[in-house]
Protein backbone atom coordinates (compact mmCIF):
# COMPACT_ATOMS: atom_id res chain seq x y z
CA UNK A 1 0.00 0.00 0.00
CA UNK A 2 1.65 3.28 -1.15
CA UNK A 3 2.17 5.81 1.58
CA UNK A 4 1.99 3.23 4.38
CA UNK A 5 4.43 3.97 7.17
CA UNK A 6 7.34 1.47 7.18
CA UNK A 7 7.83 -0.64 10.30
CA UNK A 8 11.16 1.02 11.16
CA UNK A 9 9.60 4.47 11.08
CA UNK A 10 6.74 3.29 13.30
CA UNK A 11 9.21 1.98 15.87
CA UNK A 12 11.20 5.24 15.68
CA UNK A 13 8.08 7.37 16.25
CA UNK A 14 6.98 5.22 19.19
CA UNK A 15 10.49 5.35 20.65
CA UNK A 16 10.67 9.14 20.37
CA UNK A 17 7.30 9.58 22.06
CA UNK A 18 8.11 7.08 24.81
CA UNK A 19 11.51 8.71 25.41
CA UNK A 20 9.98 12.21 25.44
CA UNK A 21 7.53 11.19 28.15
CA UNK A 22 10.24 9.41 30.15
CA UNK A 23 12.52 12.45 29.76
CA UNK A 24 9.81 14.60 31.35
CA UNK A 25 9.66 12.24 34.35
CA UNK A 26 13.47 11.97 34.58
CA UNK A 27 13.95 15.75 34.37
CA UNK A 28 12.10 16.14 37.65
CA UNK A 29 14.99 14.18 39.20
CA UNK A 30 17.71 16.10 37.35
CA UNK A 31 18.36 13.21 34.94
CA UNK A 32 17.82 12.28 31.32
CA UNK A 33 15.76 9.23 30.41
CA UNK A 34 18.95 7.40 29.36
CA UNK A 35 20.62 8.15 32.70
CA UNK A 36 17.49 7.06 34.51
CA UNK A 37 17.30 3.81 32.52
CA UNK A 38 20.94 2.92 33.30
CA UNK A 39 20.45 3.83 36.93
CA UNK A 40 17.38 1.60 36.97
CA UNK A 41 19.40 -1.27 35.50
CA UNK A 42 22.04 -0.92 38.22
CA UNK A 43 19.38 -0.69 40.92
CA UNK A 44 17.49 -3.70 39.56
CA UNK A 45 20.65 -5.84 39.32
CA UNK A 46 21.57 -4.95 42.90
CA UNK A 47 18.07 -5.81 44.12
CA UNK A 48 18.31 -9.15 42.28
CA UNK A 49 21.45 -9.94 44.30
CA UNK A 50 24.16 -9.44 41.66
CA UNK A 51 27.34 -9.27 43.66
CA UNK A 52 29.24 -6.84 41.45
CA UNK A 53 28.12 -4.77 38.51
CA UNK A 54 30.80 -3.70 36.05
CA UNK A 55 30.68 -1.17 33.27
CA UNK A 56 31.09 -4.00 30.77
CA UNK A 57 27.83 -5.56 32.07
CA UNK A 58 25.96 -2.29 31.55
CA UNK A 59 27.41 -1.80 28.06
CA UNK A 60 26.11 -5.21 27.04
CA UNK A 61 22.64 -4.72 28.57
CA UNK A 62 22.19 -1.20 27.19
CA UNK A 63 23.98 -1.97 23.91
CA UNK A 64 26.20 1.09 24.04
CA UNK A 65 29.90 1.69 23.48
CA UNK A 66 32.50 1.84 26.23
CA UNK A 67 33.11 5.60 25.81
CA UNK A 68 29.38 6.37 25.93
CA UNK A 69 28.88 4.34 29.12
CA UNK A 70 31.98 5.89 30.69
CA UNK A 71 30.57 9.41 30.19
CA UNK A 72 27.15 8.36 31.41
CA UNK A 73 28.54 6.79 34.60
CA UNK A 74 30.75 9.83 35.23
CA UNK A 75 27.66 12.06 35.07
CA UNK A 76 25.69 9.77 37.39
CA UNK A 77 28.60 9.67 39.83
CA UNK A 78 29.02 13.47 39.78
CA UNK A 79 25.29 13.83 40.53
CA UNK A 80 25.63 11.46 43.49
CA UNK A 81 23.53 8.60 42.12
CA UNK A 82 26.28 5.94 41.79
CA UNK A 83 29.68 5.06 43.21
CA UNK A 84 32.46 3.51 41.15
CA UNK A 85 34.96 1.65 43.34
CA UNK A 86 37.69 -0.90 42.58
CA UNK A 87 36.30 -4.40 42.11
CA UNK A 88 36.94 -6.93 44.86
CA UNK A 89 37.00 -9.68 42.22
CA UNK A 90 39.31 -8.06 39.67
CA UNK A 91 41.15 -4.81 40.46
CA UNK A 92 41.27 -3.92 36.74
CA UNK A 93 37.53 -3.22 36.86
CA UNK A 94 35.37 -0.86 38.83
CA UNK A 95 32.29 -2.08 40.64
CA UNK A 96 29.31 0.22 40.21
CA UNK A 97 26.82 0.61 43.02
CA UNK A 98 23.85 2.83 43.71
CA UNK A 99 24.04 5.39 46.47
CA UNK A 100 21.39 5.54 49.18
CA UNK A 101 19.34 8.05 47.16
CA UNK A 102 19.07 5.68 44.19
CA UNK A 103 19.24 2.18 45.67
CA UNK A 104 15.66 1.19 44.88
CA UNK A 105 14.99 3.61 42.05
CA UNK A 106 14.09 0.72 39.74
CA UNK A 107 10.69 0.57 41.46
CA UNK A 108 9.98 4.19 40.56
CA UNK A 109 11.21 3.60 37.01
CA UNK A 110 8.90 0.62 36.61
CA UNK A 111 6.00 2.83 37.72
CA UNK A 112 7.00 5.55 35.24
CA UNK A 113 7.45 3.01 32.46
CA UNK A 114 4.02 1.52 33.13
CA UNK A 115 2.39 4.98 33.24
CA UNK A 116 3.86 5.88 29.84
CA UNK A 117 2.96 2.46 28.39
CA UNK A 118 -0.62 2.81 29.66
CA UNK A 119 -0.84 6.31 28.19
CA UNK A 120 0.48 5.23 24.79
CA UNK A 121 -1.83 2.18 24.78
CA UNK A 122 -4.88 3.93 26.22
CA UNK A 123 -7.04 2.71 23.32
CA UNK A 124 -5.97 -0.93 23.77
CA UNK A 125 -7.77 -3.62 25.69
CA UNK A 126 -5.78 -5.41 28.40
CA UNK A 127 -5.50 -8.41 26.06
CA UNK A 128 -4.08 -6.21 23.28
CA UNK A 129 -1.54 -4.70 25.68
CA UNK A 130 -0.48 -8.19 26.78
CA UNK A 131 -0.19 -9.30 23.16
CA UNK A 132 1.93 -6.25 22.27
CA UNK A 133 4.30 -7.05 25.13
CA UNK A 134 4.46 -10.70 24.06
CA UNK A 135 5.25 -9.75 20.46
CA UNK A 136 7.92 -7.22 21.43
CA UNK A 137 9.54 -9.93 23.58
CA UNK A 138 9.68 -12.12 20.47
CA UNK A 139 11.28 -9.31 18.47
CA UNK A 140 13.88 -8.82 21.21
CA UNK A 141 14.66 -12.55 21.20
CA UNK A 142 15.31 -12.23 17.49
CA UNK A 143 17.55 -9.21 18.03
CA UNK A 144 19.50 -11.08 20.71
CA UNK A 145 20.17 -13.94 18.29
CA UNK A 146 21.64 -11.68 15.56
Amino acid sequence: MPGAMPFGLKIAVINREFRKKMDEKAAAMGLTSVQLRVLGTISRLEAAGKEEIHQKDLEKIERVTHPAMTRLLQRLESKGFVRCVPSKQDRRYKAITCTDQSSEIYKLILEHDDEVFQDLCRNFTKEQQDELLRLTDLILQGVDSL
